[in-house]
C-alpha cells in the first residue's frame, strides 16, 4: 500500500543501487554453489549423513553460528581438511562470489606452513565471523594481514549516499586523533580510496612522489610510505573500501597483492552479514509479531531500521507482514517478509511519513500522519478511500498500520480541521432537557477548563467584559423568546490581555415557534481585530505625519518663494540677457534646497550662483538662504570666488549640526573684456553652447561645502563670443532613477544643442518629460549678437 507521498530521487537512486546489489549477490550464490556441493560431500564422507541431511546440518551450523551459509561451507572445508590435504579448487568460490586469484596453484597437493597463503585465509576466514562491527572487522584485518603483508594500518570507508564522499567505519593502528581527522572526506577526484569505489578497481599505491602529485594523502602523508585501496565487491556490503598502510616503502608483491584481493572479498561477506542478520532477540520478537498479525484483520508491518556505519537509518527491512499489507509489486503477507521499505514502498523517501518513522525511532512516541486519498483497486474497480498511517515503537523496530477511515470518522476529522483552522468550536444548548454539548475546541476558545463542564446559555454574559454584557445578554434573550438569531462580537479578560471573540447562534423551533434547541459556535478574533487595530492606528499616524509634513512644506514654499523671488521674465544686467526658472520636485512633499542669484555688482559686473543644499525642509531652506546672501555679500564687497567658497564651507562646518554639505558654481562676468571667471565646489560644470556646439566648461579644484575643514578651490575663465549661450544648472535637470549621471550630461548637451534658439521654458519642457524627483534650478545667460 503506497501512501502517496512524491518520491524522493536520491533515495529511489539507492533502491535502484541495492536492487542491482542484490542480482550481483545472486550471481554470487550460483557461483557459490561448487563450495556447498563439496562441503555436503565432506560432510557426508565423514559422518555418514545423506545429501538433504548434510545439507541440513550446514543450514543449522549457519544458524546456530550467525553465519552465512556459504561462510559455513568454507569454514567446514577449513575445519575437515587434513595437513597436506589439497587447498580447496579454484573453481570454488569464497564469501564474496568471485574466482580467488590465488587458488590456481592451489589445485596442486602443498604444504600447509606458517605463512601459506592458504593457511593464511582459512584462519583470517574463520575469525571474521565471530566480528560483530566494521570496527572489530578492521582490527581482525590487522592481526592477519600484518605479519603476512607487511600492513601497519587498516581502514574501511564507506560510500556515503548523493555522492556527499566517503565515510570512515572502522580502522586500526591509527589513533582515534587522527582517525577524527578522516573521520569524513568530501567527493574530491583526487581521493584514491573514492576512486577505488568509482571504477571497481583497486588502487595500489607504491611510489610515494609519484603518488603525491596524483593524490591527497592525508596527514602525516610521510608516515605512509605505500597504500592500496581495494573495493569490497559488490552484495550488501558494496561501496566499503578496504585501505591498507604500510611504513614500508616498495611495490606490494604479487602474494601480498592476491591475499588483500582475497581479504577484500572475505570482508563483503562480513559486511553483509553487519546488515542483514537480524540478532536472535530481535527474530524472537519478529516471529511473535507475525503470529500476531496473521490472526488480526488490517494492514500492519514490522519495520527493522537499517542503518549505515555512521549510525544513520538508511532503510527498514520488513520483519513481519500481515495478510493484507500489500506493496506496489503485488507481493502481500509474509511474501514481503525480508524486503526493504523503500524497495516495496518508494515514494515513502524523504517525505512526511518518513521523518514520522525516524522521529518515532528516536522519541518512542508514537507517529500518525495526517489523512491522505489512496486509491485502491477493488473487484477491478479504482476506489479512492482516505487513509492515516501510524507508527509505533517496537522492540528495536515500528510497527507500522495503515487505518481506513470511514465516512463518519472522516466527516468527524474534517469538522475538527476546520474548528482548528478557523480557531472556533461548535455549542449547543437543548431548551427542553437542559443538555449542553461543547467541542473541545470551544473550551480552548473561551479559555474555560474542559473538566468543569459547559456554561448555560443564560450564563455566558457573566463570561465576557462588563461593557460587552448587556448586548450579549438582550441578544440571548432575543433568541430564546422569539427565535432571533445573532452575531455578536464581545471581549473576556485573558492572562495573556484582552482577546476578542464572537458567538453566532440560531434557535430550532417547533412547528409553532417555540425555541427548544440553540446551536452555534464562538470563535476567536483576536489576530484579526490586533490587526485591524494597528492599521486603523497606522493611517491614523500616517494621516498625522502627512499633516505636519504637508505644514512644514507650506512654510517652506513661502519660505522659498520669499528668498528666490522669479523674474516676471527675462532680465538684462552687465550686457547680458539672463532667464531664470525654478521647478520643484514632482514626487514628495518636502522643499528641496536649489537656489540661484543673478546681480549687477557695484563695478558694471554680473555675479551668477546656482548651488544646492543636501536635504529637503525647512532645515535645507534655511541653510539655503544663509549661503545665498553670504556668497552675495561676500563678492559683492570684493572677495575673491575661492575666497568666498573657503569661507562659505567653514560657515558650513560650524553651523548648527556640523553636518550640513552643499554644492555651488560662483561665476563673475566682467561686461569690459567679455571674461566669465568661475570657480565651483563639487557642483555640475556650466554647459557653453556656441556655434551649433555644445560643450561643458572644464571644472577647476573644488570639494563639496562641508566635507573637510582644509578644502581646496581653484578658479577658471572662459571669454564668451556674441551668440554664446551659457547655462548652470543642479544635478535635477540631468538625474533619472537608474541612470548613469554621464548619461544625463550627454542628453543636456544634445538637447541644447538641437534645440539652442529656443526659450528656457521650451528647453526645460522638452529635457524634462518624465516625472523628477529632485528640484531643478537653471540660470540661462545669453550674449547677444552686436
Amino acid at each position: 500500500m503506497d501512501p502517496g507521498y512524491g518520491a524522493d530521487v536520491a533515495a529511489l537512486a539507492k533502491v535502484v543501487a541495492r536492487q542491482r546489489a542484490e542480482m550481483e549477490r545472486l550471481r554470487d550464490l550460483a557461483a557459490s554453489s561448487a563450495v556447498l556441493e563439496r562441503a555436503k560431500g565432506a560432510l557426508m564422507a565423514m559422518t555418514g549423513r545423506s545429501a538433504d541431511a548434510a545439507h541440513g546440518e550446514l543450514l543449522a551450523r549457519a544458524e546456530a553460528g550467525r553465519r552465512t551459509l556459504i561462510e559455513e561451507c568454507w569454514l567446514t572445508l577449513g575445519a575437515l581438511q587434513p595437513p597436506g590435504a589439497p587447498a580447496p579448487d579454484a573453481r570454488d568460490t569464497p564469501p564474496g562470489g568471485t574466482p580467488e586469484p590465488w587458488s590456481a596453484a592451489s589445485r596442486q597437493p602443498r604444504p600447509t606452513a606458517p605463512g601459506d597463503l592458504a593457511d593464511v585465509l582459512a584462519d583470517l576466514g574463520r575469525d571474521l565471523v565471530r566480528v560483530g562491527s566494521p570496527q572489530e572487522l578492521a582490527g581482525r584485518l590487522l592481526r592477519h594481514l600484518g605479519p603476512d603483508a607487511a600492513a601497519d594500518a587498516v581502514l574501511l570507508y564507506q560510500h556515503l549516499p548523493d555522492e556527499e564522499g566517503i565515510e570512515l567505519i572502522g580502522y586500526a593502528g591509527i589513533d582515534a586523533a587522527l582517525a577524527g581527522r578522516w573521520h569524513r572526506m568530501p567527493a574530491l577526484s583526487r581521493l584514491a580510496p573514492l576512486e577505488c569505489l568509482r571504477t571497481g578497481e583497486p588502487r595500489w599505491l607504491e611510489d610515494l612522489a609519484r603518488d603525491r602529485r596524483r593524490y591527497l594523502l592525508g596527514d602525516p602523508p610521510d608516515r605512509w610510505l605505500s597504500r592500496a585501496w581495494l573495493p569490497v565487491p559488490a552484495g550488501q556490503g558494496s561501496g566499503v573500501a578496504l585501505g591498507v598502510l604500510r611504513t614500508q616503502e616498495g611495490p606490494f608483491e604479487p602474494r601480498e597483492r592476491r591475499l588483500l584481493l582475497a581479504a577484500a572479498r572475505l570482508c563483503a561477506g562480513r559486511l553483509r552479514a553487519f546488515d542483514a542478520e537480524p540478532d536472535g532477540e530481535a527474530a524472537g520478537v519478529a516471529r511473535g509479531v507475525q503470529t500476531v498479525l496473521d490472526a488480526l484483520p488490517g494492514a500492519a508491518i514490522l519495520l527493522r531500521p537499517l542503518r549505515a556505519g555512521s549510525g544513520a537509518v538508511e532503510d527498514y527491512r520488513i520483519d513481519a507482514a500481515g495478510p493484507e499489507a500489500v506493496d506496489v509489486f503485488g507481493n502481500s503477507g509474509r511474501e514481503m517478509i525480508g524486503r526493504h521499505i523503500l524497495e516495496s514502498y518508494p515514494s515513502v523517501a524523504g517525505e512526511p511519513l518518513w521523518h514520522g518513522y525516524l522521529t518515532a525511532l528516536t522519541t518512542g512516541v508514537p507517529f500518525e500522519s495526517a489523512p491522505f486519498a489512496y486509491q485502491d483497486v477493488v473487484d477491478g474497480v479504482p476506489v479512492t478511500a482516505t487513509y492515516s498511517v501510524r507508527a509505533a515503537p517496537l522492540a528495536d523496530g515500528l510497527l507500522v498500520t495503515w487505518l481506513r477511515l470511514d465516512p463518519v470518522e472522516r466527516q468527524e476529522q474534517r469538522l475538527w480541521d476546520v474548528q482548528r483552522l478557523g480557531n472556533l468550536g461548535w455549542a449547543n444548548w437543548n431548551l427542553v432537557t437542559g443538555d449542553i454539548s461543547w467541542s473541545a475546541q470551544t473550551y480552548a476558545v473561551l479559555g474555560l477548563n474542559a473538566a468543569r463542564g459547559p456554561v448555560a446559555l443564560a450564563e455566558l454574559p457573566a463570561l465576557v467584559a462588563a461593557q460587552d454584557a448587556a448586548p450579549l445578554r438582550a441578544a440571548i434573550t432575543g433568541l430564546v423568546r422569539h427565535a432571533r438569531p445573532f452575531d455578536v462580537p464581545f471581549r473576556v479578560d485573558a492572562p495573556e490581555g484582552v482577546r476578542h471573540l464572537r458567538i453566532v447562534a440560531e434557535a430550532v423551533t417547533e412547528p409553532d415557534g417555540t425555541p427548544v434547541e440553540v446551536h452555534g459556535f464562538v470563535q476567536d478574533l483576536t489576530a484579526q481585530r490586533s490587526a485591524e487595530l494597528a492599521l486603523v492606528e497606522s493611517e491614523r499616524a500616517m494621516l498625522l505625519q502627512r499633516g505636519v509634513l504637508q505644514a512644514e512644506r507650506a512654510l517652506a514654499d513661502r519660505l522659498q518663494h520669499a528668498l528666490l523671488p522669479l523674474p516676471a521674465g527675462p532680465v538684462r544686467m552687465a550686457g547680458l540677457r539672463v532667464e531664470v526658472a525654478y521647478l520643484p520636485a514632482q514626487s514628495g512633499i518636502q522643499v528641496g534646497g536649489d537656489w540661484f542669484s543673478a546681480v549687477e555688482l557695484s563695478d558694471d559686473a554680473a555675479l551668477f550662483v546656482v548651488g544646492d543644499v543636501a536635504g529637503h525642509g525647512i532645515g535645507a531652506v534655511a541653510t539655503m538662504a544663509q549661503l545665498r546672501f553670504t556668497a552675495k555679500g561676500m563678492v559683492g564687497t570684493g572677495s575673491s570666488l575661492t575666497g568666498a567658497l573657503t569661507r562659505l564651507n567653514t560657515l558650513l562646518l560650524h553651523s548648527r549640526d556640523g553636518r550640513s554639505t552643499a554644492t555651488m558654481v560662483l561665476a563673475r562676468y566682467d561686461p569690459r573684456t567679455r571674461v566669465l571667471a568661475w570657480a565651483q565646489a563639487g557642483h555640475p560644470p556650466p554647459l557653453l553652447v556656441r556655434a551649433g556646439t555644445a560643450r561643458f566648461l572644464t571644472r577647476p579644484v573644488g570639494m563639496l561645502l562641508g566635507a573637510s575643514a582644509t578644502p581646496v578651490f581653484e578658479a577658471a575663465e572662459a571669454r564668451l563670443e556674441p551668440g554664446d549661450r551659457l547655462l548652470l544648472f543642479t544635478d535635477g535637470l540631468v538625474e533619472r532613477p537608474g541612470e548613469d549621471v554621464h548619461a544625463g550630461f550627454a542628453r543636456l548637451a544634445e538637447t541644447v544643442r538641437v534645440h539652442g534658439e529656443d526659450s528656457l521654458e521650451t528647453l526645460l519642457g522638452t529635457m524634462l518629460v518624465d516625472e523628477h524627483r529632485d528640484d531643478v534650478c537653471v540660470v540661462d545667460i545669453r550674449l547677444p549678437v552686436e
